[in-house]
């Protein structure tokens, strides 16, 4: 498990024309940084609307929710063992559907997978010098089934030391809480993404023509270069990659690359590049891109294709080191050609 990566570029340019074709149609821009990373909201209206302040509060009770990285938040509060925390939706939303994925990947999206990621050096906590022991320790400490939520909305864990963390879920639900916020005011057209992570309803009605995004390919050590274009309608994206977010230990110059696998509780060593899935929102879609990383080729390519409400893109080496690539069905039927 681990925090996401950058490996989708949306091709924001084509958005940008001034022209304004359809006399109904305005285009609406929001940018900034927010959860640590950038975002840009494009919407769609047939008069010109700021939403920004809609936006920053969405962020806002994102962070005091689930950010590991602001002290006072709940996540934060409840990871140093105050019990009388009372959550709020947007935890139990989150925490809800990440049991759910926890159970249908068999454990390989674990967000209590949070002590090993600091003790890696991959998190806002010290990291540590580890070796098998001190591993097999921590590992007492993972298990998304050590922890729960109780009827008044207390998170109860069989451990105090246990350590949630939600990032590998919690931009994607963010993506999730902007697209429904624009759906309540009515917005029809538009195109989500933070730091690389997309929803996407409806088409540009500016040009008339679906949303177009790009995937980065994977095997660019610097710069940005796009794999494929697809169209991205009334869907979600996100993706996970391990090929640029890595660290190097400073005494044996062994790479560690940052996808820590929550069954061992070392970081994962694979052959997997990068993968990105679709899915009815971007939660899902974000969790699942990261047990994938987790998992071997051969788990991965079996849980997709029993689950109908994914479709995937993989990057992947073969045994001679060579890139290969996997599509569902369905992935392949919006790549543009």
């Amino acid at each position: 498990m681990r925090k996401k990566i950058l490996v989708l570029g949306v091709i924001l340019g084509l958005f940008y024309s001034c022209n304004q074709n359809d006399a109904d149609a305005y285009r609406n821009e929001n940018r900034g940084t927010a959860l640590g990373t950038s975002y840009n909201v494009i919407s769609i209206t047939a008069n010109e609307i700021d939403f920004q302040k809609d936006i920053d509060s969405v962020f806002i009770a994102i962070n005091h929710s689930l950010s590991t990285y602001i002290p006072e938040s709940d996540i934060s509060r409840i990871n140093k063992g105050d019990s009388t925390v009372v959550v709020d939706k947007m935890f139990e939303d989150v925490f809800k559907l990440s049991k759910s994925i926890h159970d249908d990947t068999e454990g390989y999206f674990d967000p209590t997978v949070g002590t090993l990621v600091n003790a890696w050096g991959f998190g806002p906590e010290q990291q540590i010098t580890l070796d098998s022991l001190k591993v097999d320790s921590l590992l007492n400490y993972v298990g998304l089934d050590k922890v729960s939520i109780n009827s008044e909305k207390q998170v109860v864990k069989t451990n105090r030391n246990i350590y949630l963390d939600f990032n590998a879920i919690a931009k994607g639900y963010a993506i999730d809480r902007i697209a429904a916020m624009l759906n309540a005011k009515g917005v029809k057209n538009y195109l989500i993404e933070v730091g690389g992570e997309l929803v996407a309803k409806g088409k540009n009605k500016i040009n008339n023509k679906s949303w177009v995004v790009g995937i980065d390919d994977p095997q660019m050590q610097t710069g940005r270069t796009t794999k494929i274009l697809i169209h991205l309608n009334d869907k979600a994206l996100a993706s996970s990659g391990n090929y640029r977010k890595f660290r190097i230990d400073e005494s044996s110059g062994k790479k560690y690359v940052h996808t820590v696998n929550p069954k061992t509780g070392f970081t994962q060593i694979s052959n997997t590049l990068a993968v990105t899935i679709l899915a009815d929102d971007c939660a899902t879609a974000d969790a699942y891109a990261t047990a994938f990383m987790a998992m071997d080729l051969d788990e991965a390519f079996k849980l997709i294709n029993e689950n109908k409400n994914l479709e995937a893109y993989i990057i992947y080496l073969d045994e001679n080191g060579d890139a290969q690539e996997y599509l569902t069905k369905g992935f392949k039927d919006l790549v543009i050609k």
